[in-house]
């Protein structure tokens, strides 16, 4: 399952480092951050809890950037 989210990043270094961390959080197939659009797409592992995932999601983006917001 894919989904869509609006998230708050600064630069797009910062939306890069945020990508990366994503792709590395359990129970996410693939992610992709874009700073330009202010959007993060999410691909889950197909036995994921979408809302478990992204709250993993947000600590690792939160750690890249300590003010990232992420709407869930």
């Amino acid at each position: 399952m894919k989904k869509t989210y609006k998230i708050e990043v600064d630069c797009a270094n910062c939306a890069n480092k945020m990508e990366e961390a994503t792709k590395k959080t359990e129970g996410v197939k693939n992610a992709s951050v874009n700073f330009m659009t202010q959007k993060m797409e999410v691909e889950f592992a197909d036995d994921a809890d979408e809302k478990n995932v992204m709250k993993a999601v947000l600590k690792a983006c939160k750690k890249v950037e300590s003010d990232c917001e992420i709407e869930f």
